[in-house]
């Protein structure tokens, strides 16, 4: 099966689907997440993260470089 990579814009609750995918790739890690298992972004960045770990490790790199 083909998967495709999707294009999103990342809103406060929700995302809109700019071009249809399957997955999005964690701007952390790199790792593929399915569409129906993003739970984690930030809006500011338009960025997903695989996970809270993603999540952290980015606050963490951001808080550093100010």
């Amino acid at each position: 099966m083909n998967r495709n990579k999707a294009k999103l814009k990342f809103n406060p609750n929700n995302f809109e689907v700019i071009e249809n995918g399957d997955y999005v790739v964690c701007a952390v890690s790199g790792k593929n997440i399915p569409l129906n298992q993003l739970t984690y972004w930030n809006v500011d960045l338009q960025e997903a993260y695989y996970s809270p770990v993603e999540v952290k490790i980015r606050f963490e790199e951001i808080k550093k470089n100010k």
